[in-house]
């Protein structure tokens, strides 16, 4: 006869907010944060949990080499973008430098175009034919359009 313990078993997470600034920092960079919960938010919360650890130019250099790293574990390689990665954390930057917001869910209920209109405010700054350009997947490719504070 086995023996169950379904009270004591750990639930698998479902959301990344279930996992403290820490501890989804720890997880991402040791490579056990689940792929199917690195959702664009997810991506969002990465920068901001590193803008809060670190300055700009550290926390670019940090998200860059987790993100890399986490498509090297969990895929092919093939889906880390540079200029985007980039791009990302330099936008949460600007909103962060505006918040006074003191949890990342604060922070996006401030600015909830992060979330859901992420992509318009990178077209405020680049024209599609930069971020499409094949060298903008391996190196940061700077606006085209409008510069970054």
């Amino acid at each position: 006869m086995a023996c169950t313990r379904p009270n004591m078993e750990m639930q698998r997470p479902y959301h990344h907010s279930q996992f403290t600034d820490k501890g989804f920092i720890e997880a991402f960079e040791n490579g056990g944060f689940p792929p199917n919960l690195f959702t664009h938010e997810a991506h969002i919360r990465l920068a901001w949990i590193y803008l809060e650890m670190f300055d700009e130019e550290t926390a670019i250099s940090k998200t860059c080499e987790a993100i890399k790293n986490f498509d090297l574990l969990h895929g092919d390689g093939t889906k880390y973008h540079t200029t985007l990665t980039v791009a990302a954390v330099k936008v949460v930057h600007h909103f962060r430098q505006k918040s006074n917001a003191t949890t990342f869910d604060e922070f996006v209920t401030e600015y909830p175009r992060l979330i859901t209109s992420f992509k318009e405010l990178l077209y405020q700054h680049y024209g599609r034919s930069v971020l499409a350009n094949p060298k903008a997947k391996t190196a940061y490719l700077e606006p085209d359009l409008l510069p970054f504070d």
